[in-house]
Protein backbone atom coordinates (compact mmCIF):
# COMPACT_ATOMS: atom_id res chain seq x y z
CA UNK A 1 0.00 0.00 0.00
CA UNK A 2 1.31 3.43 -0.95
CA UNK A 3 -0.09 6.59 0.59
CA UNK A 4 0.78 9.74 -1.32
CA UNK A 5 0.21 12.07 1.62
CA UNK A 6 -0.14 10.96 5.23
CA UNK A 7 -2.92 12.82 7.00
CA UNK A 8 -4.46 12.03 10.38
CA UNK A 9 -7.86 13.26 11.58
CA UNK A 10 -7.76 16.79 12.99
CA UNK A 11 -4.01 17.24 12.65
CA UNK A 12 -2.70 20.81 12.53
CA UNK A 13 -0.35 22.33 9.99
CA UNK A 14 2.29 22.62 12.71
CA UNK A 15 1.93 18.96 13.65
CA UNK A 16 2.21 17.83 10.03
CA UNK A 17 5.29 19.98 9.42
CA UNK A 18 6.99 18.58 12.53
CA UNK A 19 6.04 15.03 11.58
CA UNK A 20 7.49 15.50 8.10
CA UNK A 21 10.78 16.67 9.61
CA UNK A 22 10.75 13.69 11.95
CA UNK A 23 10.03 11.33 9.07
CA UNK A 24 13.05 12.68 7.19
CA UNK A 25 15.19 11.99 10.27
CA UNK A 26 13.72 8.49 10.62
CA UNK A 27 14.51 7.72 6.97
CA UNK A 28 18.07 8.92 7.52
CA UNK A 29 18.38 6.83 10.68
CA UNK A 30 17.06 3.75 8.92
CA UNK A 31 19.71 4.17 6.24
CA UNK A 32 22.43 4.58 8.85
CA UNK A 33 21.34 1.43 10.70
CA UNK A 34 21.49 -0.53 7.44
CA UNK A 35 24.93 0.90 6.68
CA UNK A 36 26.23 -0.13 10.11
CA UNK A 37 24.82 -3.65 9.62
CA UNK A 38 26.66 -3.90 6.30
CA UNK A 39 29.90 -2.79 8.01
CA UNK A 40 29.39 -5.47 10.65
CA UNK A 41 28.81 -8.19 8.06
CA UNK A 42 31.94 -7.08 6.19
CA UNK A 43 34.27 -7.50 9.18
CA UNK A 44 37.47 -9.43 8.40
CA UNK A 45 38.03 -12.77 10.14
CA UNK A 46 37.90 -12.26 13.89
CA UNK A 47 40.24 -13.63 16.56
CA UNK A 48 40.47 -17.40 16.88
CA UNK A 49 38.97 -18.89 20.02
CA UNK A 50 41.86 -21.00 21.28
CA UNK A 51 40.06 -22.51 24.27
CA UNK A 52 37.13 -24.87 23.96
CA UNK A 53 35.32 -23.57 27.03
CA UNK A 54 33.31 -26.13 28.97
CA UNK A 55 29.92 -24.93 30.21
CA UNK A 56 27.31 -26.87 32.15
CA UNK A 57 23.65 -27.26 31.29
CA UNK A 58 20.63 -29.28 32.34
CA UNK A 59 17.48 -30.42 30.54
CA UNK A 60 16.07 -27.79 28.18
CA UNK A 61 12.92 -27.60 30.31
CA UNK A 62 14.10 -25.87 33.51
CA UNK A 63 11.31 -27.50 35.52
CA UNK A 64 12.59 -30.98 34.65
CA UNK A 65 15.01 -32.86 36.85
CA UNK A 66 18.22 -34.05 35.29
CA UNK A 67 21.97 -34.22 35.65
CA UNK A 68 24.22 -31.26 34.98
CA UNK A 69 25.97 -32.01 31.71
CA UNK A 70 29.25 -30.53 30.48
CA UNK A 71 29.05 -28.98 27.02
CA UNK A 72 31.93 -27.47 25.09
CA UNK A 73 31.73 -24.23 23.14
CA UNK A 74 32.36 -26.23 19.97
CA UNK A 75 29.35 -28.40 20.78
CA UNK A 76 27.01 -25.40 20.80
CA UNK A 77 27.16 -25.39 17.00
CA UNK A 78 24.53 -27.69 15.54
CA UNK A 79 25.22 -29.60 12.30
CA UNK A 80 24.99 -27.30 9.30
CA UNK A 81 24.66 -24.14 11.43
CA UNK A 82 27.93 -22.27 11.84
CA UNK A 83 26.76 -19.12 13.66
CA UNK A 84 26.25 -18.77 17.42
CA UNK A 85 24.78 -15.91 19.44
CA UNK A 86 25.60 -15.83 23.16
CA UNK A 87 23.87 -13.47 25.57
CA UNK A 88 25.68 -12.72 28.83
CA UNK A 89 23.14 -12.84 31.65
CA UNK A 90 24.39 -10.71 34.51
CA UNK A 91 24.20 -13.16 37.39
CA UNK A 92 27.70 -13.52 38.72
CA UNK A 93 29.24 -16.00 41.16
CA UNK A 94 29.02 -13.48 44.00
CA UNK A 95 25.50 -12.21 43.27
CA UNK A 96 22.51 -13.03 45.43
CA UNK A 97 20.09 -12.32 42.57
CA UNK A 98 20.26 -11.72 38.83
CA UNK A 99 20.21 -8.35 37.11
CA UNK A 100 16.57 -7.18 36.73
CA UNK A 101 17.40 -5.53 33.39
CA UNK A 102 18.95 -8.71 31.99
CA UNK A 103 15.98 -10.66 33.30
CA UNK A 104 13.55 -8.41 31.46
CA UNK A 105 15.53 -8.97 28.27
CA UNK A 106 15.69 -12.72 28.85
CA UNK A 107 11.90 -12.82 29.24
CA UNK A 108 11.73 -11.56 25.68
CA UNK A 109 14.52 -13.79 24.41
CA UNK A 110 12.70 -16.84 25.73
CA UNK A 111 9.72 -15.97 23.54
CA UNK A 112 11.72 -15.38 20.36
CA UNK A 113 14.28 -18.19 20.81
CA UNK A 114 12.42 -20.65 18.54
CA UNK A 115 12.44 -18.05 15.76
CA UNK A 116 16.14 -17.21 16.27
CA UNK A 117 17.13 -20.87 16.28
CA UNK A 118 15.73 -21.35 12.78
CA UNK A 119 18.67 -19.21 11.65
CA UNK A 120 21.40 -19.43 14.29
CA UNK A 121 22.48 -21.25 17.43
CA UNK A 122 21.42 -19.26 20.47
CA UNK A 123 22.28 -19.51 24.17
CA UNK A 124 22.16 -17.52 27.38
CA UNK A 125 25.24 -17.80 29.59
CA UNK A 126 25.60 -16.84 33.25
CA UNK A 127 28.60 -17.09 35.55
CA UNK A 128 26.50 -18.23 38.49
CA UNK A 129 26.13 -21.92 39.28
CA UNK A 130 23.70 -23.72 37.01
CA UNK A 131 21.25 -24.48 39.83
CA UNK A 132 20.82 -20.74 40.46
CA UNK A 133 20.25 -20.00 36.79
CA UNK A 134 17.68 -22.77 36.42
CA UNK A 135 15.86 -21.57 39.54
CA UNK A 136 15.42 -18.16 37.90
CA UNK A 137 14.21 -19.82 34.71
CA UNK A 138 11.59 -21.80 36.63
CA UNK A 139 10.42 -18.70 38.46
CA UNK A 140 10.13 -16.72 35.22
CA UNK A 141 8.47 -19.52 33.29
CA UNK A 142 11.17 -19.71 30.61
CA UNK A 143 10.70 -22.71 28.32
CA UNK A 144 12.76 -22.08 25.19
CA UNK A 145 16.14 -20.64 26.13
CA UNK A 146 19.25 -22.76 26.10
CA UNK A 147 20.73 -22.00 29.53
CA UNK A 148 24.44 -22.44 30.21
CA UNK A 149 26.57 -21.83 33.27
CA UNK A 150 30.11 -20.61 32.76
CA UNK A 151 30.83 -20.94 36.49
CA UNK A 152 34.43 -21.89 37.10
CA UNK A 153 35.60 -20.84 33.63
CA UNK A 154 37.33 -17.71 32.37
CA UNK A 155 34.85 -17.24 29.53
CA UNK A 156 33.15 -14.12 30.88
CA UNK A 157 36.37 -12.39 31.79
CA UNK A 158 38.10 -13.39 28.54
CA UNK A 159 35.28 -11.82 26.53
CA UNK A 160 35.10 -8.64 28.59
CA UNK A 161 31.76 -9.20 30.31
CA UNK A 162 33.22 -9.76 33.78
CA UNK A 163 36.01 -8.26 35.85
CA UNK A 164 38.55 -9.96 38.08
CA UNK A 165 36.24 -9.73 41.09
CA UNK A 166 33.36 -11.40 39.22
CA UNK A 167 31.40 -8.23 38.51
CA UNK A 168 29.30 -8.60 35.39
CA UNK A 169 28.58 -6.44 32.34
CA UNK A 170 25.91 -6.82 29.65
CA UNK A 171 27.10 -8.47 26.51
CA UNK A 172 26.11 -9.96 23.19
CA UNK A 173 28.68 -12.05 21.34
CA UNK A 174 28.56 -13.77 17.98
CA UNK A 175 30.87 -16.67 17.15
CA UNK A 176 31.45 -18.28 13.77
CA UNK A 177 32.63 -21.80 12.94
CA UNK A 178 34.73 -22.31 9.81
CA UNK A 179 34.72 -25.41 7.63
CA UNK A 180 37.76 -26.88 9.37
CA UNK A 181 36.12 -26.44 12.77
CA UNK A 182 38.03 -23.31 13.75
CA UNK A 183 35.88 -21.01 15.88
CA UNK A 184 36.29 -17.26 15.70
CA UNK A 185 34.73 -14.34 17.49
CA UNK A 186 32.80 -12.62 14.72
CA UNK A 187 31.44 -9.68 16.67
CA UNK A 188 30.86 -8.46 20.21
CA UNK A 189 28.86 -5.42 21.24
CA UNK A 190 31.63 -3.09 22.47
CA UNK A 191 29.76 0.17 22.90
CA UNK A 192 29.49 -0.31 26.66
CA UNK A 193 32.83 -2.06 27.17
CA UNK A 194 35.57 0.53 26.84
CA UNK A 195 36.43 4.14 27.38
CA UNK A 196 35.79 5.19 23.78
CA UNK A 197 32.16 6.10 24.43
CA UNK A 198 30.20 7.41 27.37
CA UNK A 199 26.65 8.75 27.08
CA UNK A 200 25.98 12.46 27.44
CA UNK A 201 24.66 13.44 30.89
CA UNK A 202 21.06 12.38 31.35
CA UNK A 203 21.05 9.89 28.47
CA UNK A 204 20.88 6.11 28.63
CA UNK A 205 23.97 4.22 27.41
CA UNK A 206 21.90 2.48 24.68
CA UNK A 207 24.84 0.18 24.07
CA UNK A 208 22.75 -2.89 23.25
CA UNK A 209 19.28 -1.39 23.57
CA UNK A 210 18.42 -2.15 19.96
CA UNK A 211 18.11 -5.80 21.01
CA UNK A 212 15.27 -5.11 23.48
CA UNK A 213 11.81 -4.14 22.19
CA UNK A 214 10.85 -2.65 25.57
CA UNK A 215 13.10 0.38 25.17
CA UNK A 216 12.06 0.87 21.55
CA UNK A 217 8.41 1.01 22.64
CA UNK A 218 9.22 3.43 25.47
CA UNK A 219 11.01 5.68 22.97
CA UNK A 220 7.67 6.10 21.15
CA UNK A 221 6.05 7.65 24.22
CA UNK A 222 5.70 11.40 24.86
CA UNK A 223 7.51 10.88 28.16
CA UNK A 224 10.23 8.70 26.69
CA UNK A 225 11.84 6.07 28.87
CA UNK A 226 11.24 7.92 32.11
CA UNK A 227 13.28 7.07 35.16
CA UNK A 228 11.89 3.60 35.76
CA UNK A 229 14.01 0.47 36.02
CA UNK A 230 12.89 -3.13 35.51
CA UNK A 231 12.06 -5.19 38.56
CA UNK A 232 12.25 -8.89 39.27
CA UNK A 233 8.65 -8.69 40.49
CA UNK A 234 5.71 -6.34 40.00
CA UNK A 235 2.79 -5.79 42.34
Amino acid sequence: MTIATTIYPNETVEYRAARDRLLDAEIELRGRIEAVARMRRALPPGPIVDQDYVFTEGPRDPSADGAETPVKLSELFSPGCDELIIINYMYGPNDDAPCPMCTMWADGYDAVAPHVERRANFALVAATELSNLRAVARDRGWRNLRLLSSHGTTFNRDYNVADAAGGQSPGVMVFQREQDGTIRLFHAAELMMGAKFSPPPGEDPRGIDLYSPVWQLFDLLPGGRGDGYPSLAYD
